[in-house]
């Protein structure tokens, strides 16, 4: 129970659909959603396999909490091999689609092969169908949305699906559902756009059936009595993630301007606070209100809208861009903003539009918009090769360039190759803020060491979610004890990420609270000690499968940028990110060989032999 104990497999090639049980053995050993379906993967599929080839597989997963009603339990994963990365890529997303695969009775959907031509999946119960979707193909994620719904009235479906990005080839495409919610990082909807897939539309009415329901009630309950209570919640619920700009700009942790500095003058604008305060122009604030994915009572999620009398609205084709849509947060208006040197708040809430519509991570591609403006302003490209002016802090660039890359025209081929590319074909490829290809996280890594070390060993790249050190790096800007710290929450994060749950629940249930509601669920005994054995093992098997990829330790860095360029100002002043220092004591603590591969002695403990 917990389990649905089947798996969908699809084989677009042929268009053979197939049911089978869910190989349990592997489910008690590695949970479900991000851990489950990279052991699925790491046993089906080569992992030298090309990202874009039709062996490569795709795989939508959830966990057993998944589609229960434990506070959060929407989450699923999308696990592949990252188009813009190379390694096992896991990205994790919320609304409503993680919980409609479970209660159509699906653990997990396999995807194999490549369409000859482009279809769309929509999957009732145990009802499948693989349909024509070359009208669909050329479309926005949301006009896709809306197509796929005025074909299939009688159903009210959750769809996740790519837009133009995905089917152009930029290389950080995403899978987007429920319009604005992403399985976001690594290029799993590049992945998507290869295999010929527009989406997926999925319907469950079968409900998820857990082993003691009772006891599950009562552990849900007393699980969400705490949440409700906790300052987190509350803190998430009022002001989001947002609220950590001034946190990371304060302290000089706060990459801007493709982090050549650490900490952006114009944070007041763009911050938590600018948000609520009302425009001139129509009296109404840029935050509208918040929202929540399934089964959940945080409710972290922000709705917005622009500025009507701001300039990008004047744009032919944007008019229900004055319509609200997803706010920002945290991530995106670092990586829109301050790393783009960009101020101006309506312009960013705009980019993340784009990034929502066209199927774009903001991450990656404010990143890469970064990394071209430097190229710009060192005079590797100019405006014959932009097509127009491109420095730190333009408005009109952010708004025209993510346009560019969401359709793949001009300029905008160049940026959908990621930073590293970019930087690559202009000769400059130190100027890539990347780890393993992926561009950095809303973090500076000479200011946080313990986000240096989780950046340098995160086995899907730069990642601030698969290690999350922010309040010790706060506390403690020194290298002492980061090594422990990144292990034992990597180890966390993995466990949790197979669960079910939202991340943010993390530091209120912590892993006592995630196995007391997993016990009842599954009829099993969780522990918390299991729970972390499990995490370890997760950790092992994607480490495994970029080794058997690959990858070497030499990956285990970041750009020179971090490792020379001190930090220029801020808590962390003068310091640069102290890796190597750090990075032979998690080797001995993970239990790898000085060349950063799992002992046997590890594997064997771990049952990966």
């Amino acid at each position: 129970m917990g389990w649905t104990g089947k798996v969908l497999r699809i084989d677009l090639t042929t268009r053979r659909v197939t049911d089978e049980p869910l190989n349990q053995e592997w489910a008690d050993l590695y949970l479900g959603q991000r851990g489950l379906a990279s052991k699925y993967l790491s046993e089906e599929m080569d992992p030298r396999t090309d990202a874009l080839s039709p062996d490569n597989k795709l795989i939508f997963a959830t966990g057993p909490l998944t589609g229960t009603m434990a506070s959060t339990g929407g989450r699923y994963s999308v696990v592949t091999k990252g188009a813009l990365t190379n390694t096992i890529a896991a990205s994790n997303s919320g609304g409503t689609f993680g919980a409609a695969i479970k209660n159509a009775g699906w653990d997990m959907i396999i995807l194999e092969g490549r369409a000859e031509t482009p279809v769309y999946l929509v999957i009732e119960n145990d009802q499948v169908a693989v349909l024509p979707a070359d009208d669909l193909w050329g479309m926005t994620v949301w006009d896709a949305d809306a197509a796929i719904r005025a074909d299939h009235t009688e159903l009210d479906f959750s769809i996740a699906a790519i837009g133009q990005a995905g089917e152009t080839g930029v290389r950080y495409a995403c899978v987007i559902n429920d319009l604005s919610r992403a399985a976001g990082r690594s290029g799993v909807g590049t992945v998507m756009g290869s295999k010929n897939l527009k989406a997926l539309a999925v319907r469950g009415s079968l409900g998820v059936r857990v082993a003691e329901p009772d006891l599950f009630l009562k552990a849900v309950g007393e699980a969400r009595a705490v949440l409700d209570e906790s300052g987190p919640r509350k803190h998430l619920a009022a002001k989001g993630t947002l609220s950590m700009m001034d946190n990371t700009n304060g302290f000089g942790s706060l990459p801007t301007r493709n982090a050549r500095h650490v900490q952006f003058e114009h944070t007041a604008k763009i911050n938590a606070a600018a948000v609520v305060v009302p425009r001139e122009s129509d009296g109404q604030p840029n935050l509208s209100t918040n929202k929540a994915c399934f089964a959940c009572s945080i409710g972290c999620g922000r709705v917005a809208t622009i500025n009507p009398a701001h300039f990008s609205l004047k744009t032919a084709g944007f008019e229900r861009y004055k319509n609200a849509s997803g706010g920002l947060e945290y991530e995106n208006s670092f990586a829109l903003g301050a790393m783009c040197g960009v101020d101006d708040i309506d312009a960013v809430t705009f980019a993340n539009f784009v990034c929502d519509e066209q199927g774009m991570d903001t991450i990656s591609f404010g990143g890469t918009l970064a990394a071209a403006m430097e190229l710009y302003e060192v005079g590797a490209i100019n405006d014959e090769i932009t097509g127009m002016p491109i420095p730190f802090g333009s408005a009109e660039a952010l708004v025209e360039m993510v346009q560019l890359a969401g359709r793949g025209e001009g300029f905008g081929v160049d940026l959908g190759l990621g930073a590293a590319r970019l930087c690559e074909k202009y000769g400059r490829p130190e100027l890539a803020m990347v780890v393993k290809g992926q561009e950095i996280a809303g973090y500076d890594p000479r200011g946080m060491q313990g986000m240096a070390l989780a950046y340098a060993t995160n086995n899907r790249g730069a990642c601030h979610t698969r290690g999350t050190p922010f309040v010790d790096d706060f506390v403690n800007v020194t290298p002492e004890g980061k090594p422990e710290t990144v292990a034992d929450l990597q180890n966390l994060v993995s466990a949790w990420d197979s669960s079910g749950l939202c991340g943010f629940t993390r530091g209120v249930f912590k892993l006592e609270g995630l196995a007391g509601q997993l016990s009842p669920a599954t009829g099993q005994d969780w522990t918390a000690e299991r729970l972390e054995k499990t995490g370890e093992r997760i950790w092992n098997i994607e480490r495994l499968f970029n080794l058997a990829a690959g990858f070497t330790k030499a990956d285990d860095t970041l750009p020179p940028r971090f490792l020379k360029d001190p930090a220029p100002s801020g808590t962390a002043e003068g310091w640069v990110a102290k890796l190597d220092e750090m990075l032979p004591q998690y080797y001995q603590i993970r239990g790898w060989d000085k060349g950063g591969i799992p002992t046997l002695e590890t594997r064997k403990r771990l049952g990966l032999e």
